[in-house]
């Protein structure tokens, strides 16, 4: 898979939280984020899932289908 590059811009205290952590963690502040990234991705598929049995409970009446 190819890799992309991002430029984010953020305030100078919250880079030095990051910096600070990654040093505490002894990892990458790339590696940081990354893993946040996927925790994203983790947490938006159970966002979806609640979501969908919410739209399908409406949908049905109220009662939920699984």
């Amino acid at each position: 898979m190819a890799q992309k590059q991002l430029n984010i811009r953020i305030p100078e205290h919250e880079l030095k939280i990051l910096a600070r952590y990654a040093r505490k963690t002894k990892r990458t502040k790339t590696d940081i984020i990354r893993e946040f990234i996927r925790s994203l991705k983790t947490q938006n598929n159970s966002s979806l899932q609640q979501t969908s049995n919410v739209e399908r409970s409406i949908t049905c009446g109220g009662a939920t289908k699984t």
